[in-house]
């Protein structure tokens, strides 16, 4: 019912900057909820920042507090995740949802295909 596609990843430098978007599609009405997440292996899926598509409830995970920012573009259904001061614990495949709200992102949620981010010394 909702598509969801990142893009934007790619390999970097410690201490550079990267942005992700990500399109969504379909019923987005139904999903109100858009978050990032990002997963290495062997590690749980991490969650990183969460927004509707009002820009309202804003959510951010401590790691990331003060360094990413997500942010919606409603008219074109895109929301986006600056990223700065990456560092090599940041390296993993990030990941784009949707959600029918903001709790249900690992029950409900509907996932992208993952772009992945690779911070290099």
């Amino acid at each position: 019912q909702v598509r969801v596609v990142e893009s934007g990843g790619g390999s970097v430098q410690a201490g550079d900057s990267l942005s992700l978007s990500c399109a969504a599609s379909g019923r987005t009405l139904s999903y109100p909820a858009m978050g990032w997440f990002r997963q290495v292996p062997g590690k749980e899926r991490e969650f990183l920042a969460t927004i509707t598509w009002s820009g309202a409830n804003l959510r951010y995970a401590d790691s990331v507090k003060g360094r990413f920012t997500i942010s919606v573009d409603n008219a074109n259904k895109m929301v986006y995740l600056q990223m700065n001061g990456l560092n090599l614990e940041d390296t993993a495949v990030y990941y784009c949802a949707a959600a029918p709200h903001w709790a249900a992102f690992h029950r409900g949620g509907v996932w992208g295909q993952g772009t992945q981010v690779t911070v290099s010394s």
